[in-house]
C-alpha cells in the first residue's frame, strides 16, 4: 500500500468533521504550516504527527490506516 495520498485523506476527514486547518492543528498541537504541507502533498508525514493526527479524529494511528486503505474516494486511480 502506498501512501503517497495520505494529506489528502487527512484533509477529507477534517472537511467532513467541519473543522478548519488553523483549528484542528491548534487543538491537536501540529503546526499548521506543517499540515498544510501534508494535506497538499508538499511534505511527508513524520510518525509523531501522525499519532496526532489520528488521536484528533479520536481513533488509533491503525485504525486511522486502516480507513484510509479502505476509503476509494482518495486514490488515483
Amino acid at each position: 500500500m502506498q501512501y503517497i495520498n495520505l494529506g489528502k485523506f487527512i484533509k477529507k476527514k477534517r472537511l467532513e468533521n467541519n473543522i478548519s486547518l488553523n483549528s484542528f492543528a491548534f487543538e491537536n498541537d501540529i503546526d499548521p504550516a506543517i499540515l498544510s504541507r501534508i494535506e497538499n502533498l508538499k511534505q511527508n508525514i513524520k510518525l509523531n504527527i501522525l499519532e496526532k493526527i489520528a488521536q484528533g479524529f479520536s481513533v488509533t494511528p491503525a485504525q486511522f490506516l486502516t480507513e484510509f486503505e479502505s476509503d476509494d474516494g482518495v486514490f488515483d486511480k
